[in-house]
């Protein structure tokens, strides 16, 4: 019998050994389990996920959705081995849904814990699994629950509660109880005043209220080498940022005041959802030994950012332009899939007026936002010819015609009827709706009778997924039995659509921009050389074709002129 094993843990274990981490005790323990029943577990197929909460589910938990996708067309391993129900998640309806799906693939499921088979083919023990997995949201419940008391604790005690803050260096207080070698360990942490870090906080204010904007004192700081945040991620470019002189000028810590509960990390389901608290449920704590601003100098900084915020909204008729929502392809082709060669920061996109027309170039973010001081190129790419010749290049070196033709072939198969008896799977298809419409009017009696609203919309929404998919290919098989499958006519119009790819890529850049996410793995590099005096434009990257077919293709083009 071939086992599978998955292993999770909610908290990150940072400093902690490999071999001492819960995940990997948890795996171990499986591994004992399964040889002690004769099992063999394939090593391709033991997925964990560490540092991520039982509530989340979907994108978040990369294991969880290997192993869901294991499942399909047909699993690969017969038995499941977990430490206990709590691993596959500690939200009810969710991971009683997975736990279905799983049982339903042909998957037996065991717990090495308590050494017990999980059972849903009757009524008893579905019931007795609710029972246990309602048992695991509720200790979710209380876990958060005292964490957050935890937190209130130290937050009113004035201690550290979260990471490190720019102008302040974090300093470990000891107990007054040893450990195994003796030394005292860490009680808390509290912040103490770092004077170097200070001058820079105070230099920001100083020149915020003398009219200075952000990116005017993001660049001038760079300009002087002046020390900044730590960037995180560490890949990102290092120095200071419009984004992050603002922080700094709406930090009330810096008048001497502690700020906590500010926002809600979570909804009240368990998933990581960042939203903002009613101002009057922070906990805010005197601290004069933090201050770092004058009162003065804090309130007239303060007074300048609502003037120029009331400015900004009148003259954008109360619109906040930022980042589009999720969901809406940027308008230009490259932005996200290159990078400055220099300082590895993004391309974006500048433009300026000639005469009636207006010119579109990518140029570095870094350099744009920063300055010459954090990135010196500034590139200045026109951005038709570089898509041209990017798109060209993609077409030539990599969407070569075996390639294309190995697409087509899988795509076609893709198309074809399947060779089930359509009566059978149409029969499938709807049992499988009915069980769905049931479920769902389950859940609209459990609304009604006022249930957990939050939980029970969420189980809503996954059945009216299940639902819609399932529709959807109901009506597929009944466009397929009604229609011939040509497959010489279907090859033909995949062709045509390849025949001038760039130039259909370059007028739906949302649609092209979706091929190229499947298509290249990493951002390419993008840089400028001057020869006698003309700019010339190189960019490099990888195509990921194994995301397609196996393989790698390196690409390296020179040849994009500046012309302009």
């Amino acid at each position: 019998m071939i086992a599978a094993i998955y292993a999770r843990k909610s908290t990150e274990q940072i400093g902690v050994s490999e071999e001492d981490r819960s995940v990997t005790t948890q795996i171990k323990g499986c591994l004992e389990y399964a040889e002690k029943k004769g099992w063999h577990v394939a090593k391709e197929h033991i997925y964990s996920d560490d540092g991520i909460s039982g509530a989340e589910f979907g994108k978040r938990r990369p294991g969880l959705i290997g192993l869901m996708n294991a499942l399909k067309p047909e699993p690969p391993f017969h038995i499941l081995i977990m430490s206990e129900e709590s691993r596959l998640g500690r939200d009810r309806i969710k991971t009683e849904y997975h736990l279905q799906d799983i049982i339903e693939a042909g998957v037996r499921v065991f717990y090495y814990h308590s050494d017990h088979e999980a059972r849903m083919d009757d009524a008893t023990s579905s019931f007795m699994q609710s029972v246990k997995l309602y048992a695991a949201q509720v200790e979710r419940e209380k876990a958060q629950q005292r964490v957050y008391d935890a937190m209130v604790r130290k937050a009113k005690a004035g201690h550290v509660t979260g990471g490190k803050v720019f102008g302040y260096d974090n300093l470990n207080i000891a107990g007054a109880t040893p450990d195994l070698q003796g030394n005292l360990k860490r009680s808390h942490v509290e912040l103490r005043i770092n004077e170097a870090e200070a001058d820079v906080v105070q230099k920001i204010f100083r020149l915020y209220v003398e009219g200075f904007g952000f990116t005017a004192i993001a660049k001038a700081l760079n300009r002087e080498g002046a020390r900044c945040p730590r960037p995180r991620p560490l890949t990102k470019p290092h120095g200071w940022a419009a984004s992050s002189v603002r922080q700094i000028i709406l930090r009330r810590l810096y008048k001497g005041e502690q700020v906590w509960g500010a926002t809600k990390k979570r909804a009240p389901s368990g998933v990581r959802k960042v939203r903002r608290r009613p101002e009057a449920e922070w906990i805010v704590i005197p601290m004069p030994q933090l201050q770092i601003v004058s009162p003065e100098l804090w309130n007239r900084a303060q007074e300048r950012w609502k003037h120029v915020r009331k400015m900004y909204l009148r003259a954008t008729d109360g619109r906040l332009h930022g980042r589009p929502t999720n969901g809406h392809e940027s308008p230009y082709l490259l932005t996200g899939f290159t990078a400055c060669k220099t300082c590895t920061g993004s391309l974006c996109v500048q433009s300026e007026r000639r005469r009636s027309n207006r010119v579109f170039y990518y140029a570095c973010t870094t350099h744009c936002r920063r300055g010459a001081a954090a990135c010196a190129e500034i590139m200045l790419a026109p951005m038709t010819a570089l898509d041209q010749a990017v798109l060209t290049t993609i077409e030539q070196d990599v969407l070569q015609p075996a390639i294309i033709s190995k697409a087509i072939q899988k795509a076609l198969q893709q198309l074809r009827p399947q060779e089930d008896d359509p009566a059978l799977r149409r029969q499938v298809l709807q049992t499988d709706l009915a069980k769905v419409e049931a479920a769902l009017d389950r859940l609209a009696h459990a609304v009604a009778e006022g249930g957990r609203l939050a939980t029970l919309l969420d189980g809503i929404k996954k059945h009216e997924d299940q639902r819609l998919r399932l529709c959807t290919e109901l009506a597929m098989l009944d466009g397929l039995t009604n229609t011939p499958f040509d497959p010489a006519r279907v090859e033909h119009e995949l062709r045509s659509y390849l025949t001038d790819w760039p130039s259909l890529a370059q007028a739906h850049p949302a649609q092209a921009r979706q091929i190229l996410r499947k298509l290249l793995p990493n951002r390419m590099r993008v840089w400028r050389e001057v020869r006698d005096g003309e700019k010339v434009y190189h960019f490099a990257g990888e195509a990921a074709v194994g995301r397609l077919f196996n393989g790698l293709v390196n690409i390296e083009r020179f040849g994009v002129p500046n012309g302009i």
